[in-house]
């Protein structure tokens, strides 16, 4: 938020009157309780609040205002909500409180539902291509041997007291490429906003795109000869997906929350969060859901958390973007795509066989950090190289492609848990300058809309991350 505000007024003090021979005035009677909807369809909001406003205070006022707590993060100042209350926004005010499900619900706009059915459709290139249920998987790796895993796996494949956070979709703990790596304990749902340890709440259901994400970073499998980035690190399920294929703020705020407080070295997140692709922080609603994730994503920063993020697969430029194409409202320079546009996230964009740009992947100027292979459809292997897409684990202990940038990401944070497994207890700042020094330049090669330097430049960032040079 642009400006600070005390958003909690003391209660007013009762006022007497003492004069000789007048009686003192009547104490005001108690407060009516408020006539709340009860009936009506319920919908979880994310509140602001200052950090560290006691837990009393925001239970009052909730209650006042016909609103029910699901959780309070009370060091960043942020509350989870349900109300079945029409006017909840407007009680709470329309900058401090924000429903990703209900403008889902009830879209502002005819057009919005369509317009975000269309960007969904379009945003993931990751239809899975399943590969058959024998056989050697090694050769069809190409994107393991882009970054050159395979030669860190030998000298360092990571250490299992590095734990990565993958907030995604959840994943899949018996299937024989991660069993290994899975960390129960440390798991969590959050599609409620609050952590829930239930395994039924982190484990995937309809989707299988978190389990492709972890394979990328710790997948094993020697039966099948499958290897990810850093087999030896231990994976988290933050389960920030809901059934819908949605992640609200409040299930954002929860899986970094749950990261900070686990003190896990890295997180990946292969998602922006919804409804909107764009949240503007001088815009009603939105204001709140943008301090929420910013919140939310500092604060684990702080504790030592790297947060590293797929760039998106809309194929443009963010910064010069001036409509959301979720929904239909204004895009300036100050909105930001969450939580990749958040500082400090670590932002990577997608590359093909061929080491180039694919064709989906955002850029910009100062929006990306590093570049890893996401797949092109467009950039073939050779024949017995695999897909166009990078293959890792899928539904039912099987082994599938998926093309994205959202499998992009996940090898970054492979890279960027070998660097933690080797650089233990470094701050993040640290990780992340080690992983882009450690990156190997690419070339803008003449693309009209790249520019800077092939040390650094608007399709690639600081380059490829490298594994093997993470290791040695």
């Amino acid at each position: 938020m642009s400006r600070v505000r005390r958003w909690l007024l003391p209660a007013a003090a009762a006022l007497t009157l003492a004069s000789t021979g007048a009686p003192a005035l009547a104490q005001p009677a108690a407060q009516a309780a408020p006539q709340c909807d009860t009936t009506s369809a319920e919908y979880t909001y994310v509140v602001i609040y200052q950090p560290h406003t006691s837990a009393w205070q925001v239970d009052k006022e909730l209650a006042a205002k016909c609103g029910s707590k699901v959780a309070y993060y009370s060091e960043i100042g942020v509350a989870v909500a349900t109300s079945r209350n029409a006017d909840f926004q407007e009680k709470i005010g329309a900058f401090r409180a924000y429903s990703g499900g209900r403008e889902v619900a009830e879209p502002p706009a005819t057009a919005a539902a369509e317009l975000r059915a269309e960007a969904r459709s379009e945003r993931e290139n990751e239809e899975t291509v399943s590969v058959a249920a024998e056989g050697d998987l090694t050769a069809q790796q190409w994107d393991m041997r882009a970054i050159k895993a395979p030669e860190a796996n030998k000298i360092n494949p990571g250490s299992g007291s590095v734990t990565v956070g993958v907030l995604d979709s959840g994943v899949e703990p018996e299937h024989p490429g991660l069993k290994h790596a899975v960390d129960a304990k440390a798991s969590r749902g959050c599609n409620s906003g609050a952590p829930d340890a239930d395994p039924a709440s982190w484990v995937t259901t309809s989707s299988d795109h978190g389990l492709h994400v972890a394979g990328t970073i710790a997948g094993q499998d020697t039966a099948r000869g499958f290897a990810g980035v850093a087999p030896g690190v231990k994976i988290a399920s933050v389960k920030v997906v809901n059934e819908d294929g949605l992640i609200y703020p409040e299930a954002a705020v929860c899986g970094f929350m749950w990261a900070a407080k686990q003190g896990f070295e890295v997180t990946n997140n292969s998602y922006y969060v919804d409804p909107g692709m764009f949240y503007c922080p001088k815009q009603p609603g939105d204001a709140a859901a943008f301090e929420a994730v910013k919140r939310a994503v500092a604060y684990s920063q702080k504790k030592g958390v790297l947060n590293i993020s797929a760039a998106g697969n809309s194929g443009f430029d963010p910064k010069a973007q001036t409509t959301d194409p979720n929904r239909p409202h204004p895009v300036d320079p100050s909105c930001e795509i969450l939580p990749k546009g958040m500082d400090g996230v670590v932002t990577v964009s997608s590359v093909g066989y061929q080491g180039t740009k694919a064709s989906y992947s955002n850029y910009g100027a100062g929006q990306i950090e590093v570049t890893a292979p996401g797949g092109d459809r467009a950039q073939l292997p050779p024949a017995g190289e695999g897909a166009a897409c990078p293959l890792s684990t899928v539904f039912n202990g099987q082994y599938g492609y998926k093309c994205g940038t959202s499998m992009a990401s996940p090898h970054a944070a492979g890279v960027a848990a070998l660097l933690a497994s080797k650089y233990r207890h470094v701050p993040p700042q640290a990780l992340s300058f080690l992983l882009q020094a450690k990156a190997d330049p690419v070339s803008c090669g003449g693309a009209a809309e790249c520019v800077g330097p092939d040390h650094h430049n608007s399709f690639y960032g600081r380059g490829l991350v490298n594994a093997l040079r993470a290791v040695k």
